[in-house]
């Protein structure tokens, strides 16, 4: 097979771990229908709100989402990355971000913990210290090769802006680049767009970039539009900010074309620097 239908859901999640999993089964349902087969939720699919309730319902949380991803994938009969989801580190103080990868079979492909934070003080006074309750991941970002459809790197959110970790994932094979997120809307007018085509532009790849859309328990706003994005930088489609998906079609002979026609990955000379 050289193209496929690849779908980047977008939500609006709450403190309801059973609310998110109904609202995302939901849209899983409505892209499974519409033909896509791999699908992507966005960070913190299963929970958003304060990271005193987070840390409490981790442990459970953390089984409850990864079976949920599971489920979704045998019964649907699609590959699934659940975006972000809380893993209990241990300490009673931090939980891992943790994105997964599921088969159709229900077999967990990768799993990988978010390994940059969020720690910014943005210019309309909002604050944001996800290293005071998150732990940062101590792994690199996987790249799976997904029977019949293609070589898929995973990362989250705020990696989208350290351009490094995509050439590691390009270097290691992946044609398409995962970027699960709930940004911000005030940084998102302005930089979303802009930075999930830079990484598709520079690593001739396609990226599918799964949102959290609107007000989340009152705390943030977050920016939506999910989109799937081709390795010329084109914007296949774009979710806006309602709840849904981004569908749109991943053809590996484009990419082979793209690729050819632009071969700045073989052009690299990092051995002067």
């Amino acid at each position: 097979m050289s193209d496929f239908l690849a779908a980047a859901v977008q939500l609006t999640s709450t403190s309801d771990p059973e609310t998110n999993f109904s609202a995302a089964e939901e849209q899983i349902d409505l892209a499974a229908r519409r033909g896509a087969e791999l699908i992507g939720l966005p960070e913190n699919f299963a929970f958003i709100g304060e990271p005193d309730q987070r840390l409490a319902i981790a442990p459970a949380l953390a089984d409850q989402a990864s079976q949920f991803l599971i489920t979704m994938a045998r019964r649907y009969q699609v590959v699934i990355l659940g975006g972000g989801f809380p893993v209990p580190v241990g300490d009673g103080a931090h939980t891992w971000q943790r994105a997964q990868l599921v088969g159709r079979d229900g077999q967990v492909l990768a799993s990988y913990d978010k390994i940059h934070l969020f720690d910014v003080d943005l210019p309309d006074g909002s604050s944001y210290r996800e290293s005071s309750s998150f732990m940062p991941g101590s792994s690199p970002p996987p790249v799976v090769d997904v029977p019949g459809l293609c070589r898929v790197g995973v990362s989250i959110c705020y990696d989208v802006r350290f351009p490094e970790l995509y050439r590691h994932l390009v270097g290691a094979g992946a044609e398409l680049l995962m970027i699960p997120a709930a940004f911000t809307a005030f940084t998102g007018k302005d930089h979303w767009q802009v930075l999930l085509q830079a990484r598709a532009i520079e690593n001739t790849a396609y990226v599918l970039a799964p949102a959290q859309t609107g007000s989340d328990v009152g705390r943030r706003f977050s920016h939506g539009h999910s989109m799937v994005i081709d390795p010329w930088g084109t914007v296949l489609a774009d979710a806006g900010v309602s709840q849904g998906a981004a569908v749109a079609p991943v053809d590996l002979d484009h990419l082979a074309r793209i690729r050819s026609q632009m071969p700045c990955l073989q052009h690299r000379r990092s051995t002067v620097f």
